[in-house]
């Protein structure tokens, strides 16, 4: 197993408060979803974030048997005014995230936050 230094440990916490924060924001999008396209798009962004809970559960519960209790602090939240740019900056987000995580089956579950997080960006542009 993976010893983290205390620096890089820190890194991870942040990283992954950052993205349960972020997917909470999904879901304030979520709710305050209007205008064209509205209910697809309230589905999708209900899709995403079931699929990125999913993957957020997996990574977390995988980084536990290499950190042990890890710290996680969930930043505050607020509904991003910007639904497009907030997907992409979250996709951006994960790639940047993957320097921390070098196991394969780490990044595998990072394929799979970007691969939710594309499939979205593609349903929220093409209803919008």
């Amino acid at each position: 197993m993976m010893d983290m230094s205390a620096k890089n440990s820190q890194k991870v916490n942040t990283f992954l408060g950052e993205v349960i924060a972020r997917t909470n924001a999904l879901k304030l999008i979520h709710w305050h979803i209007t205008g064209k396209g509205s209910y697809a798009i309230h589905i999708s962004l209900d899709t995403a974030v079931e699929a990125l809970n999913s993957c957020s559960d997996r990574l977390i519960e995988t980084t536990y048997v290499y950190e042990g209790d890890i710290e996680i602090t969930v930043p505050e939240t607020k509904r991003p005014a910007n639904a497009v740019e907030f997907i992409e900056s979250f996709y951006q987000l994960i790639s940047d995230g993957r320097e921390l995580f070098q196991e394969n089956f780490s990044q595998a579950i990072l394929d799979d936050y970007q691969e939710a997080l594309y499939q979205l960006l593609y349903r929220v542009k093409r209803l919008s």
